[in-house]
């Protein structure tokens, strides 16, 4: 009788889809600007940065926000708009407001 052997499966090849986004990515995280505001963080987590561009100065042919309201806001829809917010600054620059919000979102989230 002729010995049977196992053949081992074929590795299938793994075909991953990789969907483009459109959404800009900072620290790993989302940055969505929808006209002067600019959401920075998952709305799935606890908290999220709000930023507010509140003054844009001229610099060539661009303009550039020189002041910008930065807040830290719990995603609870629960709660009024008072109590959602954390904390509260100003900042003069969009660099300065990114990277304060990176902060926070990092300490209120424990990363």
């Amino acid at each position: 009788m002729p010995e049977k052997t196992a053949k081992a499966p074929a590795k299938a090849a793994k075909t991953v889809k990789k969907q483009k986004s459109d959404v800009l990515m900072y620290k790993g995280r989302p940055l969505v600007r929808s006209g002067n505001e600019i959401y920075y963080g998952d709305m799935a987590e606890p908290v999220v940065a709000r930023m507010e561009i509140r003054d844009c100065a001229d610099f060539a042919d661009l303009k550039l926000p020189n002041k910008v309201r930065v807040f830290l806001l719990s995603t609870d829809e629960s709660l009024n708009p008072i109590e959602r917010m954390k904390k509260n600054s100003e900042k003069p620059s969009l660099y300065e407001a990114i990277e304060t919000a990176s902060i926070w979102l990092d300490l209120e989230l424990g990363k």
